[in-house]
């Protein structure tokens, strides 16, 4: 079995689905957007924008899990456009500095019109 994993810091689910879960030592993230939590609207602004929101909304729900960024061992990256890959990176590289796995791929649409969506796998500390 699993323990559901949710915090305010975060936006709300935006279906039927968890925030994270925790297995054994493992806790898997859903993707998260780019949702302002308190309000759970869209930012408004480009890819660095959106970016930036997504793993802020990622590093919330990790600490609810009692971990950090640090902690990541895997990252997907859905971007609505691959152009937007170098201005998303940079963002990413603040955060990410573990460098942990990650797989990056160019989708048709993510939901309510964002730019990229990210979720993750991390191990507990």
């Amino acid at each position: 079995m699993f323990k559901k994993i949710s915090t305010d810091k975060a936006p709300q689910a935006i279906g039927p689905y968890s925030q994270a879960v925790v297995s054994g030592s493992f806790v898997f993230l859903s993707g998260q957007i780019s949702l302002e939590p308190s309000s759970g609207e869209v930012v408004k602004g480009d890819i660095t924008v959106q970016t930036r929101q997504v793993i802020n909304n990622i590093t919330a729900v990790l600490e609810g899990a009692g971990c950090t960024t640090e902690n990541v061992v895997k990252t997907t990256v859905y971007l609505k456009d691959i152009r937007d890959f170098g201005n998303m990176n940079l963002v990413y590289e603040e955060f990410f500095k573990s460098r942990p796995a990650r797989s990056t791929v160019e989708v048709s649409n993510l939901p309510k019109g964002v730019l990229v969506e990210i979720d993750c796998i991390a191990v507990i500390p």
